[in-house]
């Protein structure tokens, strides 16, 4: 029994860490890409809603089980701030690198627990203003020598904060949403969701939906299958059976793991500002992520 319960436990954990592991891909396939961010964004959410309707309806069907309304729209208006913080990030790794963004985006922690406060009525212990405060002098070295220069850098960096505060805004639909639906149609419609606005994007912006080159469609399959789909449906089993104060602090490793990946693969290299100023803001979301989990 004790072996059996062992293996489950190595399973989760295993989840979480081939989850992270597809996660940390995104933005070197939004870099890598030949289309703009945007473009790359929404074949990422549309195909995995092509992919994901087919087990959704399966499970519906042999459940027979009716879905709640509140818990629909709560995965919609979800999917909405899910697809407005995509479009915000891509657009950042687009015009600066694949690390910077995808570090201020991480913020979103913050700006869930600024969000607690307003929403949940949540008082939060003196680590979280503490937190708060490391994590954005973590910012400001990131950016401090970048303001006189008329590189994309530091743009990318804001683009990657607006972005954390609709992925923010995102984690608290999902905390909500997903106590009245199970993962699987919560992912759904939220990824479909997603979808729809940034195909409204495109339209609007007048970007091209076909014309790109064969890298940068295997690009969409890859991104879509493998981090939409494989990554997130992982990292929502693992959120299942392991409390977010394990979770949370693991998906930190994100932008790290995404600051070598974009080394090695694409050549980027990072400053000592940026790296200091990288490791600073991850220790503030950390702690603020341990003080509220106290």
């Amino acid at each position: 029994m004790n072996e059996r319960k062992n293996l489950s436990g190595i399973k989760v954990y295993m989840a979480l860490l081939v989850g992270l592991s597809f996660m940390c891909f995104a933005a070197i396939f939004i870099k890598a890409s030949h289309a703009p961010g945007i473009v790359t964004a929404f074949y990422r959410m549309a195909i995995a809603s092509v992919v994901l309707v087919i087990p959704f309806m399966i499970r519906l069907k042999i459940s027979g089980e009716s879905l709640n309304k509140k818990g629909i729209l709560l995965a919609v208006l979800a999917g909405l701030c899910f697809g407005i913080d995509l479009s915000l990030w891509s657009t950042g790794v687009v015009m600066s690198n694949a690390t910077l963004p995808t570090l201020t985006a991480n913020l979103a922690p913050v700006w869930v627990g600024f969000g607690s406060i307003i929403i949940f009525k949540e008082k939060h212990r003196v680590g979280f203003w503490i937190g708060l405060i490391i994590a954005f002098t973590g910012v400001c070295l990131l950016i401090s020598n970048d303001l006189d220069q008329s590189n994309r850098v530091l743009a990318g960096v804001l683009l990657g904060v607006g972005a954390g505060i609709f992925y923010g805004i995102f984690y608290l639909f999902s905390q909500s949403g997903r106590k009245l639906v199970n993962t699987l149609s919560f992912l759904f419609f939220s990824t479909l969701s997603s979808a729809i606005y940034l195909l409204v994007m495109m339209l609007i912006l007048q970007y091209d939906f076909i014309g790109y080159d064969r890298q940068t469609y295997l690009i969409f399959f890859g991104i879509s299958l493998g981090v939409q789909v494989c990554g997130w449906m992982l990292i929502n089993y693992s959120q299942g059976y392991l409390p977010a104060s394990i979770v949370a602090p693991t998906l930190l490793g994100q932008p790290v793991l995404t600051a070598v990946l974009a080394a090695l693969l694409l050549h980027e290299a990072l400053t000592l500002w940026h790296i200091s100023g990288g490791l600073v803001v991850v220790a503030g979301i950390y702690i603020v992520h341990y003080s509220r989990r106290r």
